[in-house]
């Protein structure tokens, strides 16, 4: 991809008005600033576990995303991407996607203020940072909603999430990265 001098960075708060079409604009946005021409393949990659409450963000957007978008999509609740298999599915995306855009998308943890927002950013996620695990940089965007309090005891915390919380951001990102992608990726007549 092309040396870049700007970083792109855009959050959203669920409770906003109008939240859907912020994160939908702010995706766009970013899709303009950083997808190279002629247009790559979106690959979403929603990484986390369905074994923790705040941790299932990952999975409950591919899941959606599974149901709403043409493009491949790793990580949902029946076939969660995690620690124990995110290389070996890193290297399958690459090995089967030689023009991928790769869409990051994850929980985290933050501070109280920003709890129920969602991080578009420019650049690799850094997935486990959270609960202190040392894993590969994934993908050239990334979108993170924050679940929940960090800084102390991350497991707990992640295991004490609300769900409601969690099923509202994974509705409103699916939405979201959905309608962006289709608008932004495809094929212009």
């Amino acid at each position: 991809m092309k040396e870049r001098t700007c970083t792109f960075q855009a959050r959203v708060y669920l409770e906003e008005r109008y939240s859907l079409y912020l994160l939908q604009t702010a995706l766009l946005d970013c899709f303009h600033e950083l997808v190279p021409s002629p247009l790559p393949e979106p690959i979403f990659l929603c990484i986390g576990s369905d074994r923790s409450t705040g941790d299932s963000l990952g999975p409950l957007v591919g899941a959606r995303l599974k149901k709403s978008t043409p493009f491949s999509v790793y990580g949902n609740l029946s076939s969660p991407v995690h620690a124990s298999n995110l290389e070996e599915k890193l290297y399958h995306i690459h090995k089967n996607h030689t023009r991928a855009f790769i869409i990051a998308v994850d929980a985290g943890l933050g501070p109280t203020h920003k709890v129920g927002s969602i991080l578009v950013k420019e650049g690799p996620l850094y997935p486990g940072t959270g609960v202190n695990k040392k894993l590969p940089p994934v993908g050239h965007m990334q979108v993170t909603g924050l679940v929940n309090v960090g800084g102390f005891s991350e497991y707990m915390v992640l295991q004490s999430t609300r769900l409601h919380l969690v099923m509202e951001m994974a509705q409103v990102m699916g939405r979201a990265l959905s309608s962006a992608t289709r608008i932004y990726f495809s094929p212009r007549g």
